[in-house]
């Protein structure tokens, strides 16, 4: 059976295709065959039986079906009933006998109650008759709920299918008592859904959760696909989009609740007291429920009862608790009573003194009215647990904190700090803005500026307001808090960030001064990370050479660190001292925590941001893509503000693919945006953005005017740090115009300024800048010293430019046979990223040096991806392998790699090495 079956096209079951096709396999030929399907509550054994029923019909197969009904269960052949009205018709061709039995059984005629015996053969005969015109399959639900009489006489005819055309299917819940014997049938046991079908489902049928929302119920759910479907229907509005609103155990829905917590409160009031324990404490850690159930308590006795009862099973090596079904921990909760609940979390904070985080929650847990202790333990936590990257658990923390605190500062200050994390990085300006009106209400007066501040900033940038609000709240709330300025004060730094990248994202000078003024006075001295983004961000250019020596230092603090917001920052830091690739590893870590949910939105963002830069430069261009796509879907969903961000990105692609309209297009959607709403770094990325554009397009005039509005030729504009990344650029697309005078004051520039300090790859854009410049029997010296700088090649890009440029000028001077080889690594780089128009230069090049290239339509050969997993392939890399690179499945690298292989004309993975280097030679086989 296939995909493209009838069932699969039709059917809403997710997740279980393999075991659908599995079962109809199973039955496959009409053979007579019994299969007892079992599993827990919910699992999806209706479903499945439905999508088996659905597809075996298809196939030409006819189905009759019955389910257990509880009302049902005192009715004598009730389900038989269900089962053999379909076909009543065919009763009367039977032997009289047999006639007889069936009709009074199922109630159509009069007469005493049947021969157990004789009925059981007149329903094998009944059934044989039916199936003789086409193959034939019981199909009956819920086993453990058909009445008595049904449940012998299925019993004993599923035991008697052999060889004929009939088949049964049936399905229990596990470790349900019942009648039906099913001992001579082959049990198949129905697993929960894998996290990825879960997460589907999920999708398809809550697509407004959040992630982390989504991640949490799915987690909750443990791939059972009734709580996957009914847990997100307890939950409000509010609830459905913002994860630190859920509560410790999530509710049920009225299906579920039907379902569970009968079973539960028919416990006996110890093992229901334990059980209680256990859902509320959360790991099943037995040493803790023994100290929480208290002495004398019979712990291993109310286990058992509940062991026997299947809702919980113990693991004796680990001295774990585990619950039978993923959604008894929210019964137990449901079915007791608040002074129930308090008096386990007091039992359990008491069990806890030896962990603050969780004993503060129990107490807050606990609390009836406003307690400053605990409030004070709570907030203690909160800041545990988000300098290990919990934000999202740390505002649940800080805005309990904030509800037992008897004093109105004291709430203010809490809730300002909630509503700053939930702003800067969880990203909800919503709920943000929702705190700040709870703090103005709490105490209009208070002390909490720092953090409303910050928070208010985040608000106003995603309003007309802008920048110059944000910047102006900020400062003086900054002031305020002055003249004296503690190094290790939380609230202050976190402000200071929030103003850094207010002033960086203005684009302007004046925005600068009080940030760096109050770095300046910070006693003792600015931490390692905020002290050198101080340097790095506003003019990298004057003064990032000076922040280098406290490069070791940021490195120590980032090592260290578990917070992803420390690790975000030093990113912001090092991006114009291009040391973020330092960071990739633990950045795209980051980028997986934020897809499966367990990362904030806004922090995601950020760290997608700096990814696709650093993508870019280092050639990883379908990634660069990818992560920009997502990054834009994020910000159409709900953080338009930074959407100029991945707009960049996507139009540096389209510039140096050739894809001139598109590019532009952006830009200039970056322009209008950015000048209205005052970010002048918006403005700036686009003129370096179209400056590639038109470079790509040859259209050098244009990309002197855009490179020049970043800044003038002759200077580095102060405090336009991203001048440094158009610095080559400008030379080249002077030099290309004829402005020899300009670009050569450009280089100097950069020369008197010592950028080559900043990184090897300055170092190698001055050199390079400085070949554009130079005469020709100085030129290649400057471009083959650009070449050897440390690290060159993982600029690929700009390295590759570089070549190109190399090898025009050794052409042009008649060194052609010398030209071909940077010419050639230059097409070859170009080529794999899919830089056409720079691709087809280095080919025109190659050509004017005396070689053949391979004509454009060899060069298409392969599409961009396909060319770079290919490479990826030949090196040796899995399929595996290449997809945790690539961010794709290992599936997708064997769907690409399986259309390269017809277009290359080879059969085998061994081949790939001589067939690229084949496409890659200059007549190509072609």
């Amino acid at each position: 059976m296939s995909d493209s079956e009838p069932w699969s096209r039709r059917s809403r079951i997710v997740g279980r295709i393999q075991d659908v096709r599995w079962v109809c396999e199973y039955f496959e030929g009409g053979s007579g065959r019994g299969l007892h399907v079992v599993g827990e509550a919910g699992v999806g054994k209706t479903a499945l039986l439905d999508a088996v029923a659905e597809a075996v019909r298809a196939s030409g197969t006819r189905v009759l079906r019955a389910d257990g009904v509880e009302f049902e269960a005192d009715v004598p052949h009730a389900a038989l009933h269900q089962i053999l009205l379909p076909v009543v018709d065919d009763i009367e061709r039977l032997p009289s006998s047999y006639r007889q039995a069936l009709l009074v059984a199922l109630g159509i005629g009069p007469g005493p109650a049947p021969d157990q015996l004789i009925l059981v053969n007149a329903t094998l005969a009944l059934l044989r008759r039916v199936a003789a015109e086409a193959p034939l399959l019981l199909v009956v639900d819920d086993l453990p709920r058909l009445d008595r009489a049904s449940a012998v006489v299925l019993g004993f005819v599923a035991r008697r299918l052999s060889g004929g055309r009939v088949g049964f299917l049936g399905a229990s819940r596990s470790g349900a008592e019942t009648v039906f014997d099913h001992s001579g049938l082959y049990g198949f046991e129905l697993g929960p859904l894998d996290d990825d079908s879960a997460r589907l489902l999920l999708a398809a049928r809550y697509p407004v959760l959040a992630a982390g929302v989504r991640s949490r119920v799915a987690a909750e759910a443990r791939g059972n696909p009734l709580a996957l479907l009914e847990l997100p229907a307890g939950l409000s509005e509010r609830q459905q989009t913002a994860l630190e609103e859920l509560p410790a155990v999530l509710p049920l829905g009225e299906r579920l609740r039907a379902l569970l917590v009968p079973r539960v409160t028919a416990l006996a009031e110890g093992p229901r007291r334990l059980l209680l324990l256990a859902a509320l404490e959360g790991t099943g850690d037995l040493r803790v429920l023994h100290h929480a159930a208290g002495p004398g308590a019979a712990v291993l006795a109310h286990l058992a009862a509940m062991e026997e009862e299947r809702l919980v099973g113990t693991d004796s090596a680990a001295r774990r608790l585990t619950f039978g079904h993923p959604l008894v921990r929210s019964a137990i909760v449901e079915a007791s009573t608040i002074a129930e609940r308090r008096a386990a979390h007091l039992a359990l904070a008491e069990a806890l003194g030896d962990h603050p985080e969780r004993r503060a929650r129990h107490l807050a847990e606990a609390a009836c009215e406003p307690a400053e202790p605990v409030a004070q333990l709570l907030e203690q936590a909160g800041h545990l647990v988000l300098g290990r990257g919990d934000a999202i658990g740390a505002v649940a923390a800080l805005t309990r904190a904030a509800d037992l605190s008897p004093a109105a500062g004291d709430r203010a200050r809490r809730l300002a700090e909630a509503a700053y994390l939930r702003a800067e990085t969880i990203g909800d300006i919503t709920g943000a803005a929702d705190l700040l009106r709870q703090v103005r209400s709490a105490d209009p007066g208070s002390g909490a500026a720092l953090y409303a501040a910050a928070a208010t900033a985040y608000v106003l940038l995603h309003t007309e307001a802008g920048p110059g609000a944000a910047h102006q709240m900020l400062v003086g709330a900054i002031e305020a808090a002055g003249p004296v300025y503690d190094a290790a004060d939380p609230a202050l730094l976190d402000a200071l960030h929030t103003l850094q990248l207010v002033c960086w994202w203005s684009g302007r000078e004046e925005p600068w001064a009080p940030f760096t003024d109050t770095v300046g006075r910070l006693k003792p001295a600015a931490p390692p990370v905020l002290a050198m983004a101080a340097r790095t961000l506003p003019d990298p250019a004057r003064t990032g050479t000076a922040a280098l020596p406290g490069l070791d230092a940021v490195r120590e603090v980032l090592r260290r660190t578990a917070d992803p917001a420390v690790l975000v920052r030093g990113a912001t830091a090092m991006v114009y001292v291009d040391r973020v690739g330092e960071l990739r590893d633990r950045l795209r870590e980051l980028v997986r925590q934020g897809r499966d949910g367990g990362g904030p939105a806004r922090r995601h963002l950020a760290v997608l941001m700096h990814l696709c830069m650093e993508d870019f430069l280092t050639g990883e261009w379908e990634e660069a893509r990818q992560l920009a796509h997502e990054g834009q879907v994020l910000c159409d969903a709900g953080h338009p503000f930074l959407a100029w961000c991945f707009q960049y990105n996507q139009a540096l692609l389209h510039g140096a693919r050739g894809e001139t309209e598109a590019g532009e297009a952006l830009a200039e959607r970056m322009v209008r945006w950015g000048t209205r709403r005052g970010v002048g770094a918006a403005v700036a990325f686009a003129h370096q953005a179209r400056t590639l554009v038109a470079l790509g397009a040859g259209d050098y005039e244009s990309a002197y005017r855009h490179a020049t509005a970043l800044t003038p030729a002759g200077t580095l504009a102060p405090y336009a740090a991203h001048a440094l990344w158009g610095a080559y650029d400008l030379i080249e697309a002077a030099v290309r115009t004829g402005r020899e005078a300009e670009a050569a004051a450009h280089l100097r520039t950069l020369r008197e300024l010592d950028i080559a300090r900043l990184s090897d790859r300055y170092a190698m854009l001055v050199e390079g800048g400085a070949g554009l410049c130079a005469p020709d029997d100085e030129a290649v010296v400057h471009f083959e010293r650009a070449l050897s700088a440390p690290d060159a090649d993982r600029w690929v890009f700009e390295a590759a430019r570089i070549r190109l440029a190399l090898g025009e000028r050794l052409r042009r001077t008649g060194a052609k046979g010398r030209a071909r080889a940077p010419l050639t690594a230059a097409a070859d780089v170009f080529s794999r990223l899919g830089a056409a128009p720079w691709a087809e230069r280095a080919r025109t090049e190659l050509r004017a040096a005396g070689r053949a290239t391979r004509p454009e339509a060899a060069q298409r050969l392969l599409t961009p991806q396909e060319l770079e997993i290919a490479h990826l392939a030949a090196s040796g890399l899995s399929n595996k392998q290449i997809g945790e690179r690539l961010y794709i499945s290992h599936r997708t690298v064997g769907a690409h790699l399986y259309k390269v292989y017809p277009k290359l004309g080879i059969t085998t993975r061994a081949a790939l090495r001589d067939a690229l280097n084949a496409l890659d030679a200059p007549d190509g086989g072609v």
